[in-house]
């Protein structure tokens, strides 16, 4: 639409409109979150690689974490909807 609106006018070649492409992905409210790394894993995560005194336990915590991010991905990719564990976080 936007480019029908512009074809007419001058220099309508130097005008380009993005936006969203769907491609027909799965995801959920959670996963929104996870996309952009405001979840707890990741915050788990940050906190295991920035606090000195878990150093000697941050590759096990953040391989757990790596771990739970992949297990949350194969579940909305499989049913649709957030891990029951992350649905009924209270």
């Amino acid at each position: 639409m936007i480019h029908r609106l512009t074809y007419k006018r001058s220099n309508h070649a130097n005008f380009h409109a993005h936006g969203f492409s769907e491609e027909g992905t799965m995801t959920t409210p959670f996963d929104m979150v996870v996309l952009n790394t405001l979840d707890r894993f990741h915050l788990v995560e940050a906190v295991a690689r920035r606090v000195p005194k878990l150093a000697p336990m941050a590759a096990y915590v953040v391989q757990s974490v790596r771990d739970k991010l992949i297990e949350h991905r194969d579940y909305i990719s499989r049913y649709g909807e957030d891990m029951l564990e992350i649905r009924n976080w209270g």
